[in-house]
């Protein structure tokens, strides 16, 4: 359905992601090995964020048609709100986002300005749409907030039926918890755009605003895995590759999709599928909970992560 790949690491150009390797991110929108179903190609636009100190990027860049665009302190877009309102300043780092719904291989700010831009994180992704979705600029992973960065990789069959269901199931569970009310219902039609990658970022975004010791769940990984197990109770067919960053680590999940890391005491790398041909990128198994940062990759299953997420 999509293709998308998270850097944590060394200094690279924004661009280097989008096109490294023989088999680079840019290269799977025409000749993907591992779509699994669901497509042939990714031609509905692609996008891409990375991360940046505060104070070296503008308080506020309008972003238009193939622009760059960086969001001042409180911005929280991508989760509900207004088209491409969304980026965030959180804890000293700003997270910045291109977008555009055209083919990858049209445009040339690939090679010619991302490359520009320098950063230790970077989270790209590829789109093929689901029929009946929209393309559209707003509809392109990644979608922002805060500090994150989010990428969905599948699709929810009947999604506005199954998560208007989710909504009520893990609002049920935050209030048994004893949270105020956490998931309304109609927040959904506040997403970006109207697909499922959209509303579920809204959907996890509110998980995340929750995460921590003390919070409904306890930690971003909790997050993605609850979402995730939820979604499979009301669509047991439903392909959910989550691919979430927040410029220090990145988190993944694998329902159905390819996924394989790479990762080394300087880097960590999650890929739908490896960008060339190094021995040490792992496929990871379905059903699994991914976290990676540089020295460090975790691999545990979804069901077992999404039963111990919620904080007791």
């Amino acid at each position: 359905m999509c293709r998308h790949a998270g850097y944590v690491g060394p200094e690279i150009g924004v661009g280097e992601l989008l096109t490294r390797g023989a088999h680079s991110l840019r290269t799977q929108a025409w000749a993907p090995r591992e779509m699994r179903g669901g497509g042939t190609i990714n031609a509905d636009g692609f996008g891409v964020a990375w991360w940046r100190a505060a104070e070296s990027v503008p308080s506020s860049v309008t972003e238009g048609e193939g622009q760059v665009r960086a969001a001042g302190r409180g911005d929280t877009a991508g989760r509900g709100g207004v088209p491409d309102s969304g980026m965030g300043v959180r804890g000293g780092v700003v997270v910045s986002r291109y977008r555009n719904p055209a083919p990858i291989w049209t445009d040339p700010a690939v090679e010619e300005v991302l490359p520009q831009l320098k950063s230790t994180a970077v989270l790209a992704s590829i789109r093929s749409a689901t029929v009946g979705m929209p393309v559209e600029r707003a509809a392109c992973a990644p979608f922002l907030g805060g500090r994150w960065a989010f990428s969905h990789n599948g699709v929810v069959p009947g999604w506005r039926r199954v998560l208007t269901a989710v909504s009520s199931d893990l609002d049920t569970a935050a209030t048994q918890w004893g949270a105020t009310r956490l998931f309304e219902t109609a927040q959904l039609l506040e997403a970006e755009s109207a697909t499922d990658s959209a509303a579920l970022w809204v959907l996890l975004g509110d998980l995340l605003d929750s995460a921590g010791p003390e919070g409904f769940v306890e930690s971003a990984g909790a997050a993605l895995a609850l979402l995730a197990t939820t979604v499979l109770t009301h669509a047991p067919d439903a392909r959910l590759n989550f691919l979430l960053g927040d410029g220090a680590q990145l988190w993944a999940t694998t329902v159905h999709h390819a996924l394989s890391a790479l990762v080394t005491d300087d880097c960590a790398i999650l890929s739908s599928e490896p960008y060339d041909d190094d021995p040490r990128w792992q496929p990871i198994p379905d059903r699994c909970l991914v976290t990676a940062r540089p020295g460090h990759l975790s691999v545990e299953p979804l069901s077992q992560a999404g039963r111990q997420a919620v904080t007791p």
